[in-house]
């Protein structure tokens, strides 16, 4: 990396605009930058770090960079860095823009423009500039893999500040190796500790998981196996303890199908002995219910003796009834005669009550006369009720005749009040439809804005989203932009360690007599051997495919990227920085405006309508007035008509009524009359005619009576049974023979005889028997049940356990093996006699090579004396690996680098800083570093070793490289000729350079 030219614009003191040649400078191979403190030496080469990296070291950051800009620049002159450089060949140009709170353009106060990054590479063909990238991840991303090291490195290994590496010596081995895991990014080999602690924790975790529940099985063998199992005496994650399990889980299914057996025996006796007790008692119950059979049917027997009386009075009942049934027609009928003859009396004692008085003792022929007559004198009736039914229609018409008038002038006065408002109303309803059609206008202009404001704020949304999604492919540009770089850094840490390997490598193709195809020499006589972490060729190869695929990943992601923000600045272009939320106000406000108008405009057919109903309404009002005038004359016609005849009628009806109230009241008097005498005529002839049959009816009653064996039809009426009683006496005959029946055939059955003679059953005895035969067998099936439910679970569980017990195994073997790893890395195994983590092992091999190339030149500026060596020692009781020792050869003694004076701790930290350059130089892939600057430490040196210093310095010109001094010693002015100074005064500070 070569530095050619950097321009500051309001950059730190720097007020205005400062250049710097540095390919001026460069010729001389060593040059100076001074100047008074504070006058802005260091802001020179922050500047460098920020162009290449967008921050500076340190606090100087500031938040958002917003502190990087001058107090001394004009309001109106913008923060800028503009630096130009080679690197891997490539001649480049960065300018940087941090964030600037500029006035308004418009109004006062001020407004915040973003920063801004350009990346330009310079074109020798064509000899122009070339535009690469305006991106901040994607220009940061490209410089960090071209230099191959981090701002960090970056300031420790180009930037040397020899106060951060007298600390550094000074320093105790934690604080040297928070310095080193910077520079070096061991970052990984911290994270192989925390991964293996992790898993450790984990896989002991699962270890005592698994632990527990072969526990917890233990247990539940021990509860199914009572007193026969004892549990070992282990917690979950004890040696030993699966073991110890199985081993008891083994006696305890032993002892329990001992105990089955035993069991199974005991029931089988049981189920014998309850057989035996069984058919005994059957055979008791048997005998006993024989005997109480027979006892029975003698008690039956006895029972039907004691009621032979009572069943021949049954029987004798049952034939007078028989009997008596050849009488029933003729009571029936005579029964019938009675009661129509009694009901016809008391229909003519009813309709006799009825009658006039003077015809209550008239006979039938008679009542029948007077009835004749009174259905004349109400047929002559007929005319008088049509005068009657017309006079109430006439004052019927009269009745509707006055509604009618009532109508007539209500409509009359109703239809004046309307039409006295007609004028009003209708200007009205001119004003509502001029107004929906100045509302229909409007809505037609509204309508013409919307469809644009519309596809405003669809754009303006689009922009959000673009926005969004150029900061999501700005983070996954950025992510798989490390992930390629972690993956080179993969490839290359595998690479050289193959190389270092290749020896062995080589000589796995070497057979005896061949030559060596990098020696030639056909014997071989101790050829290298691949050790444990060999790389061949296929894991390189892996890794570099690894790396090319994370490229092209990135490389998709720049690409996506770069479209999205195309996409994003034509869609800007389109709506501006309007923020969608106004945008959108703006819509809604338009739409609102647009659906008022629409709903106003909407009225306007149905203003049009109304108006049309009122002036229809109003030409139905003016005929409604005019029919009701021509009826109110047609009306007078009609009232002098109808009172005319309403004269004749009444008079008419008059003479008819006589002394009744109405027509009606005289015909209603006359029927009822007639209806009486018809009905009291027709009751006493039917009357007269019951007498005659209820006297022809007890002559015949006498005489079947008589032929039935009857003294009298009262005698024959009493021996009648209705139908109930015939029933229940017939059941009782039926009943009677049945029971002799059955009672016979008991005292019959021979089995039942012979058990009556033997002795009486005890069924006591045999139940007592059986239940004790019962409850044993009971018990016997539940002492197998238990027996049996025993093994079955002491079986499953024992399968549960060793099953358990077999998916543990390599469980535990696993935690065994990275529990030793985890202890190894971590410095706490016993096989770690240095107690020196996995990183710390690292970091002192990386020391070693610091201090092996910091030695190169700390001899010559010590006059070789003084020689820098890694010490692994540990210090107390701490842990060892990053202790550094200074050799003095004056006194061939070995001591800390803490007990060097001033000027020793200078030039051993001058070396120490330019020995680690060269190493993480060579770890950022062997990229040259060209142009290299030395801030401060220089006055602690006497005039030989300065010299001695420069020497070495001077050195480093070699291949044409450059170096530059930060410092104010006025010696170095006299001694170096190229300068670049930096002069402070009230307005900012600016550059000066000499001797060049």
């Amino acid at each position: 990396m070569r530095l050619h030219r950097l321009d500051i614009t309001a950059f730190g003191p720097f007020g205005g605009a400062q250049s710097v040649d540095f390919d001026a400078l460069s010729t001389a191979g060593l040059f100076l930058l001074h100047g008074p403190t504070g006058a802005g030496k260091t802001s020179v080469l922050d500047a460098v770090c920020y162009a290449l990296y967008g921050s500076v070291p340190g606090a100087r950051q500031g938040s958002q960079g917003t502190h990087l800009r001058s107090d001394h620049a004009e309001p109106g002159t913008r923060t800028e860095v503009r630096l130009e450089l080679t690197v891997a060949g490539r001649r480049l140009e960065i300018t940087r823009q941090p964030p600037w709170e500029r006035p308004k353009k418009r109004g006062t106060g001020t407004t915040l423009d973003k920063a801004q990054t350009w990346l330009r590479e310079y074109d020798a063909v064509r000899g122009t500039w070339k535009d690469l990238s305006r991106s901040h991840q994607e220009i940061g991303e490209e410089i960090t893999q071209l230099l191959g090291m981090s701002r960090e490195q970056f300031c420790q290994v180009v930037l040397l500040p020899q106060g951060d590496f007298a600390r550094f010596l000074r320093a105790d081995a934690e604080a040297r190796g928070k310095l080193l895991g910077r520079l070096f990014d061991t970052q990984r080999f911290a994270d192989v500790e925390k991964r293996l602690a992790e898993r450790r924790r984990a896989t002991e975790a699962r270890v005592r998981e698994g632990d527990t529940a072969l526990l917890a099985d233990a247990h539940r063998m021990q509860q199914a196996a009572g007193d026969a199992m004892e549990l070992p005496d282990l917690a979950p994650g004890d040696p030993g303890l699966a073991v110890a399990v199985l081993a008891a889980a083994a006696v305890a299914r032993s002892t329990a199908r001992e105990r089955l057996t035993v069991a199974h025996c005991g029931l089988t006796a049981a189920e014998s002995a309850h057989t035996r007790a069984q058919e005994e008692l059957a055979d008791a119950r048997e005998l006993a219910r024989l005997q109480h059979r027979f006892t029975e049917a003698q008690a039956r027997a006895a029972r039907l003796a004691e009621r032979a009386g009572e069943y021949e009075e049954t029987r004798a009942r049952m034939e007078r009834g028989r009997k008596a049934e050849t009488v029933a027609p003729a009571l029936e009928l005579r029964e019938d005669a009675e009661n129509a003859h009694r009901r016809a009396a008391l229909a003519e004692a009813n309709a006799r009550r009825l009658l006039p008085e003077d015809q209550a003792d008239s006979g039938a022929p008679g009542l029948a006369a007077a009835a004749r007559r009174a259905a004349e004198e109400l047929g002559s009736l007929t005319a008088a009720r049509r005068a009657e039914h017309r006079l109430t229609e006439l004052l019927t018409e009269r009745a509707g005749l006055d509604r009618e008038e009532r109508a007539d002038e209500h409509t009359a006065r109703e239809a004046d009040a309307w039409l006295d408002g007609w004028e009003p109303a209708r200007a009205a309803l001119q004003a509502h439809i001029d107004a929906a059609q100045e509302a229909a206008s409007r809505a037609e202009s509204l309508a013409v804005r919307r469809d644009p404001a519309r596809r405003r704020l669809d754009a303006a949304r689009r922009r959000d989203r673009l926005t969004s999604d150029v900061a999501a492919a700005d983070r996954r540009a950025l992510d798989s932009g490390q992930r390629a770089q972690k993956l080179r850094a993969d490839w290359l840490d595998l690479k050289e360690q193959r190389l270092t390997g290749i020896a062995a490598e080589l000589a796995a193709h070497l057979t005896d007599g061949a030559p060596c195809a990098v020696c030639g020499a056909t014997k071989h006589p101790a050829p290298a051997r691949k050790d444990a972490g060999h790389v061949d060729r296929d894991a390189e190869q892996h890794a570099f495919d690894a790396h090319q695929e994370a490229q092209r990943q990135h490389d998709e992601h720049q690409q996506h990227h770069t479209g999205l923000r195309a996409d994003l600045k034509a869609v800007t272009a389109e709506v501006g920085d309007t923020p969608a939320a106004r945008i959108a106000e703006e819509v809604t406000e338009l739409e609102r405006e647009f659906e008022q108008a629409r709903r106003d405009a909407s009225g306007l057919h149905a203003a049009h309508e109304e108006l049309r109903r009122a002036e229809a309404e109003r030409e139905q009002r003016l005929q409604a007035r005019q029919q009701s005038a021509v009826r109110a004359a047609a009306r007078l016609t009609r009232r002098d008509t109808l009172d005319r005849e309403q004269a004749t009628l009444e008079a008419e009806l008059t003479r008819a009524r006589g002394t009744a109230e109405s027509v009606a009241a005289r015909a209603a008097q006359l029927e009822r009359l007639a209806a009486v005498l018809t009905e009291a005529a027709d009751a006493a002839r039917t009357a007269e005619e019951a007498a005659v049959r209820l006297k022809d009816t007890d002559a015949r009653l006498a005489d079947a009576a008589y032929r039935a064996g009857f003294d009298t039809p009262a005698a024959a009426a009493g021996a009648l049974l209705d139908p109930a009683t015939h029933r229940a006496l017939q059941h009782r005959l039926d009943e009677r023979q049945s029971e002799e029946s059955a009672v016979r055939a008991v005292l019959a059955e021979p089995e039942t005889v012979a058990a009556s003679r033997r002795a009486p059953a005890d069924l006591a005895v045999g139940g007592e028997r059986a239940a004790d035969a019962e409850r044993r067998l009971r018990e016997a099936a539940s002492a197998r049940d238990e027996a049996a439910r025993r093994t079955t679970e002491l079986d499953r569980l024992s399968a549960r356990a060793e099953d358990g017990a077999r998916r543990l195994a390599p469980l535990r073997e696993e935690y065994d093996r990275v529990a030793r790893l985890a202890a190894l890395a971590a410095g706490t195994s016993a096989d770690n006699e240095r107690r020196m983590r996995l990183e710390s092992y690292v970091l002192a091999a990386r020391l070693e090579q610091v201090a092996a190339a910091a030695t190169a030149r700390l001899r010559l500026m010590s006059a070789g004396r003084y020689t820098l060596v890694h010490s692994d020692d540990r210090s107390g009781r701490g842990r060892s690996g990053l202790g550094l020792h200074v050799v003095d050869a004056w006194t061939g003694r070995e001591r800390d680098t803490a007990t060097l004076s001033g000027g020793e701790t200078f030039f051993a930290s001058l070396a120490l800083a330019l020995g680690l350059a060269d190493v993480v130089t060579d770890e950022a892939g062997g990229v040259r570093l060209d142009t290299l600057f030395i801030d401060e430490g220089f006055g602690s040196l006497d005039e030989q070793t300065l010299d001695e210093v420069l020497d070495v310095l001077d050195s480093l010109r070699e291949r044409d490289r450059s170096v530059g001094i930060v410092s104010h010693v006025g010696d170095l002015r006299r001694r170096i000729h190229a300068q670049l100074e930096v002069v402070k005064d009230r307005t900012g500070s600016s550059l000066r350079r000499r001797g060049t």
